[in-house]
């Protein structure tokens, strides 16, 4: 047996791939060294729990590239290679590798799932001919390598035509057409986006039910079907973008019975190791089915499915990839059942996919087969209704005004399931919404049900049977207080009154009915309470940060989760609050309890109450979490750190700058506006360019930069009211940095500055950024000075973000974010202190613990964090870097200098110096760099053309980026970050370099 593995995770965070990997890619490296293994690990993303000393014992953040993994490979000496758990990237990767020779070049074993059996799986026609052989359906298809072959088909078969790319994750490159003239911009797009330049265009049968089986697998030929899970949107809108329900609620059992016994032969016949996900469209007038497709590898959905059922697919597939079978290996959350036991809900679950249309309102909002939602949201509760509400509730936006409804139907957008209780609200029956929709009338009526009860609430009186109603379906008290006019303490009060409090039920596996002991609860108004408080002294409640969104990704996962680490070490019992199934923090091995909940006053209230808790963490869960501290302060509940009046004076600008003028600490000049009349007085002390954006958000969201009156004008008439108050800032030219620090209201702990390398204007998420900072050491004196300053000013304790701008050797204070930040895994890492310990054992006043005694660490590598945008989702979108976030994640590499780091980051890219066509460089004054001479239309078409440059603000040159992004060409919109890689590419060579070692310190008792 294998004793060093070498683990392929899945890279940075993109649409299609995102937090769910680093949560699988944990739960295997923690099986390995479970099993004894020594974990060599390969991923390029900072923000995760994956890349930390404590679950791998060496961590590579090299690129994901065949050569980058060879050299590893060279250096470490695994014996074998777990490929299985890092999504797409690391499936194709293994796939490559093996028809390179590198396994065989170095002896390397994969583990789990062969590249025979991946090969069957993914490539497109392989995958037919196997259907073909098993006699299981596939729609009517064509595999082709031309765009003629394509028009052939869709000549011989009639519109729609779907295309689905092969090799390729979250429905990239492919997509519905109704008509002859959009199948070439398919065709082509897909046909570039496959590895292997390979697509399957088939004819469309939209409509059907879709319906998805999680499948586990030994080398025995053991297989089990551990959830299946059912699309509330028929079939065309991709799984990742659809409301899904598990376990199915409208199959009959002899349709369940039919497509799970296809699945488990389909996953048999491939001879699967470990999970796999199969994907099935039922016709909903016939019991005929169709296979649509099979992923080999743990997915979005075997994340979901674990937390949906609580059996940890990851886990149990990389022990069975070690050779365990089955039922020889004991479910770790029940520890009584074992792994061959499927698993059964007496509950129901719904995911609700996050999209990213609040940050992009300009953005063509339909859904089809190509993913577009960066996360999602899951909810448990007793009845669908309720799970449908809780699951928006936990979405943590807030709901545009819909004014053309039926539009939404017709085209599936993001907006359907509001336009469909909004029409419900208006009268229209269920039967006409599922003419319309083909969504099952099961689902509607589940709907209707809702509108139902909010009519009850609206036309009174409540009654004790209608408010215990409400709550089994799912109504906040806000939203009762909404539809019965009343206030939310008073709704409060009428619960008070008849006894309505949420209960709190387990999830087992095993419906209840085994003995099962498991810390993993929800809560619901149907049914008794199924949980005693947890034994303790010390309990701590730490609140998540919801779903990955642009602004908030896994990073904050990141930061919650070492935060319940410390917690723990500290003796402290601790309690989780999430909704994200991709994450580690709603993993049942992470906190002692946890909550599978909306994060929301009222469930945290009832958490408090019922637990006894003595600390509730509001610094580790994003801006969602810390939004919501001022309501639990005026609620009474005990808040970690500083008192919700400082946080108010750091987010309120007027109030900040006032205290930055006291400290004569130099800032960027900004008003707060709480009308349109106010932000237009204001902006006439200002000249311009000038920066507007709504307070209290993440992410840059909303921001604006405004060059002028119109803009302005035009700015302010699309604000709506709700956004106010607004802050309008004066905008300087400068190099922007930032530090990540924990304070104890006296001294600080700062490891450096980090310095980003865009301008500046461009948001920081979506900066690149060198740390450590090669600023000079008076600025770096400065920066901690205003640090401390500002850490002593409002005597704040715990972990703190503060962002600066430089300007002709002065340093003014941009920002304060009162928690951690994105950055505070990448600071952690490659510096290797435990920032958020540090923080923790500040805010709980540790004993022995003294922040001034921690000394600045020498830090020996040098990072460049970079942005990753999801460009190819959002095809029709120009993506010019600016104020507002548009990144989805971000990739970090490692190098003994700047330009060693900076050579890894573009290692994706070719050398432009072999082949002028390679770049197309439309700025001014880069004559020095190699650039096509080709017109730049002609250009595009070649299949050299990779990389476009291009920084104005004109609409030539906006149209230019689009058209760019759409042809699969890598855009760069500043000249920085394009300097940045000419930069990179004058090192030659470049050794694999692994993350420093953290130094342990002992705990403080």
């Amino acid at each position: 047996m294998s004793k060093k593995v070498l683990v392929i995770g899945s890279g940075p965070i993109v649409i299609g791939q995102a937090a769910e990997f680093d949560y699988s890619g944990t739960q295997g490296c923690l099986a390995l060294k479970e099993e004894g293994h020594e974990v060599v690990l390969v991923n390029n993303n900072p923000a995760t729990i994956m890349t930390d000393h404590e679950i791998a014992d060496v961590v590579y953040c090299e690129p994901l590239t065949v050569e980058s993994i060879a050299a590893i490979i060279e250096k470490e000496k695994p014996d074998s290679v777990l490929a299985g758990l890092g999504g797409q990237t690391a499936l194709n990767l293994a796939v490559e590798m093996e028809k390179e020779g590198v396994l065989e070049k170095y002896g390397v074993e994969l583990l789990g799932t062969s590249v025979d059996s991946i090969k069957q799986g993914e490539d497109r026609e392989l995958f037919r001919a196997l259907m073909n052989e098993l006699d299981q359906p596939v729609p009517e298809s064509e595999v082709i390598t031309t765009l003629e072959q394509a028009k052939a088909f869709a000549e011989r078969v009639g519109y729609p035509i779907i295309s689905r790319p092969a090799y390729t994750l979250g429905g990239r490159g492919g997509g519905i057409v109704d008509e002859e003239s959009g199948l070439e911009e398919l065709i082509l797009t897909g046909l570039k986006a496959s590895p292997i330049h390979q697509v399957i265009v088939e004819k469309s049968i939209a409509g059907f039910k879709e319906v998805e089986y999680e499948i586990m697998r030994d080398h025995n030929g053991t297989c089990i079907s551990v959830c299946n899970m059912e699309n509330f949107d028929p079939v065309g809108v991709h799984t990742g973008d659809s409301i899904v329900v598990a376990p199915s609620q409208t199959l009959t059992d002899e349709e369940y019975q039919m497509l799970r016994s296809a699945s488990l032969k389909i996953v048999s016949a491939l001879e699967v190791i470990g999970g796999c996900n199969v994907q099935l469209a039922l016709d909903p007038h016939s019991k005929n089915y169709y296979v649509i497709e099979v992923n080999p590898r743990v997915s979005r959905s075997s994340a979901l499915a674990s937390k949906a059922t609580g059996y940890p697919i990851a886990k149990m597939a990389t022990k069975v990839a070690l050779g365990y079978s089955l039922d020889e290996l004991l479910n770790p959350l029940t520890g009584h059942t074992y792994a061959s036991f499927e698993p059964a809900l007496d509950y129901v679950v719904v995911k609700f996919p996050r999209w990213p249309f609040d940050k992009f309102p300009e953005a063509e909002r339909s859904l089809g087969t190509k993913m577009r939602a960066t996360g999602e949201v899951m909810s448990i509760d007793r009845t669908l209704e309720g799970a449908f509400q809780k699951a928006v509730q936990s979405l943590d936006t807030s709901i545009p005004v819909i004014t053309d409804k039926w539009t939404q139907l017709t085209k599936p957008t993001d907006l359907r399931y509001f336009a469909i209780l909004e029409l419900l609200r208006e009268g229209v029956t269920i039967e006409k919404i599922h003419e319309v929709t083909k969504i099952d009338l099961f689902f509607l009526n589940v709907l209707k049900n809702i509108v139902h009860t909010e009519k009850q609430l609206e036309s009174g009186p409540v009654t004790e049977e209608l408010l215990q109603q409400a709550k089994v379906y799912g109504f906040s008290d806000p939203t009762i207080a909404v539809h019965t006019g009343a206030s939310v303490q008073e709704v409060k009060s009428w619960r008070k009154d008849f006894d309505l409090q949420p209960k709190f039920k387990v999830v087992d596996t095993c419906a209840a009915e085994f003995e099962a002991a498991t810390n993993y609860v929800y809560s619901t108004y149907a049914g008794n309470n199924e949980i005693a408080p947890l034994a303790g002294e010390k309990k701590a409640l730490i609140l998540g940060s919801g779903p990955i969104r642009i602004g908030q990704g896994v990073e904050f996962d990141y930061s919650a989760v070492k935060a319940i680490e410390s917690l723990q070490k500290l003796g402290w019992t601790t309690v989780m609050i999430n909704n994200n199934p991709e994450t580690v923090s709603t993993d049942y091995a992470t906190a002692d309890r946890l909550y599978f909940e909306p994060i929301h006053t009222e469930i945290v209230e009832a958490i408090v109450e019922q637990e006894g808790i003595d600390l509730v963490f509001t610094q580790f869960g994003g801006q969602t979490a810390i939004n919501l501290a001022e309501e639990l302060s005026k609620a009474g509940l005990p808040l970690a750190g500083v008192s919700t009046d400082v946080l108010d004076e750091l987010e309120d600008r007027d109030k900040f700058y006032e205290a930055l003028k006291k400290l004569d600490i130099p800032h960027v000049s900004g008003t707060t506006c709480h009308t349109k009349e106010e932000a237009w007085s204001a902006a006439a002390t200002y000249n311009f360019p000038i920066l507007c954006r709504p307070s209290y958000v993440i992410g840059g969201q909303g921001m604006v930069k405004i060059e002028n009156e119109t803009e302005l004008k035009q700015a302010l008439d699309e604000t709506e009211d709700r956004h106010y108050p607004i802050v309008l800032d004066s905008f300087m030219q400068g190099m922007e940095v930032e530090v990540d620090l924990v304070g104890d209201g006296e001294t600080i702990f700062l490891p450096d500055v980090m310095e980003h390398i865009e301008p500046a204007g461009v948001h920081s998420g979506d900066s690149m950024a060198i740390f450590p900072s090669a600023l000079s050491e008076e600025i770096k004196s400065t920066v901690r000075r205003y640090s401390e300053q500002i850490v002593q000013h409002f005597q704040y304790k715990g972990i703190m973000n503060i962002q600066f701008l430089c300007v002709d050797g002065r340093v003014y204070v941009l920002e304060v974010n009162p928690r951690a930040s994105r950055t505070v895994p990448i600071i952690s890492k490659v510096a290797a202190v435990p920032l958020v310990d540090y923080a923790v054992q500040v805010l709980v006043d540790a004993p022995g613990f003294a922040l001034a005694e921690k000394q600045v660490p020498n830090i020996t590598v040098t990072a460049v964090k970079y942005p990753v945008f999801s460009s190819y989702a959002m095809t029709e979108l120009d993506h010019k870097l600016g104020p507002n976030m548009k990144s989805t994640g971000e990739g970090m590499c490692l190098g003994n200098t700047v330009e060693e780091a900076l050579q890894k980051v573009f290692a994706h890219l070719p050398d432009i110096r072999e082949d002028k066509d390679i770049c197309y460089v439309d700025v001014e004054g880069y004559s020095h760099i190699p650039s096509s001479e080709l017109d730049f239309e002609e250009w595009l078409t070649t299949a050299s053309a990779v990389l476009y440059v291009n920084d104005q603000e004109t609409e030539l040159a906006r149209s230019r980026r689009i058209q760019a992004t759409k042809n699969g060409v890598q855009v760069f919109s500043e000249t920085t970050t394009f300097e940045a890689f000419w930069q990179g590419l004058q090192v030659d060579k470049n050794e694999p370099t692994p993350l420093p070692e953290m130094i342990l310190e002992g705990v403080h008792t």
